[in-house]
């Protein structure tokens, strides 16, 4: 099986830097090539890895290649591009984001969320942990939450995301779909300049009415696609 014999493939030829993440559902580890010394990232999981599978090989500067994938039953390992950069969710604790660099990173993570939902893929976990700040490239990482939409369902197989990030219809009044990463865009852009949550400040002036449509609880109401956003900023 393909899945063992990566297994065996990673073990003998990698090894094991640090430990960057360990939850229930698996633990994702910075690995380091034997050989060459080059870093990567190795997500053991289990769940559903069909967008991990979809995105192999895919070229676009502000998500991270996805070298390798195997599965056996639920379980998933992902060998993926070590993206060297900062980790917004640490920078948050420090400083806010000026409106001119909010306005680069968010046209950025439009970009990424374009090429999964041309896919038909939702990514279901946008938040400032999930997105790392290389340079000038703003790059989202983390599909372990993401799935494919499924036409004719009526929620989602799994409720997965972030508090205060996800969507209202990620808890089960219905199934995610592309409108659910925008408004958790929403939610992230006001956290990048404000530090604070929409529903206890808002952004000023056109970002909070930008804020205030990416985050309707309705999703019809929302922007109709990142593209959409994408144009308004």
């Amino acid at each position: 099986m393909y899945y063992t014999w990566l297994s065996d493939a990673l073990g003998q030829e990698f090894e094991t830097v640090q430990i960057l993440k360990q939850s229930e559902r698996g633990t994702v580890t910075l690995i380091r090539h034997r050989a060459s010394g080059k870093k990567f990232i190795l997500r053991s999981f289990t769940g559903n890895a069909e967008v991990y599978h979809k995105l192999l090989n895919c070229q676009c500067p502000n998500l991270p290649m996805i070298y390798e994938v195997a599965s056996d039953g639920n379980r998933n390992l992902v060998l993926e591009e070590y993206i060297q950069g900062d980790n917004m969710g640490t920078m948050l604790k420090d400083a806010l984001f000026s409106s001119k660099e909010t306005r680069r990173i968010v046209r950025q993570l439009c970009r990424a969320l374009w090429v999964l939902h041309s896919m038909g893929a939702v990514h279901r976990d946008v938040k400032p942990e999930n997105v790392i700040l290389r340079g000038n490239e703003a790059v989202l990482i983390d599909f372990d939450a993401a799935r494919f939409y499924k036409e004719g369902a009526d929620g989602d197989t799994q409720i997965l995301g972030t508090a205060g990030f996800a969507a209202p219809e990620q808890y089960g009044l219905s199934q995610s779909d592309t409108s659910s990463d925008i408004y958790s865009l929403g939610i992230l852009m006001n956290i990048m300049l404000t530090g604070c949550h929409p529903s206890s400040q808002l952004a000023h002036g056109r970002w909070g009415k930008i804020i205030t449509r990416c985050t309707q609880v309705n999703p019809a109401r929302r922007y109709k696609n990142v593209r959409r956003l994408l144009d308004e900023l």
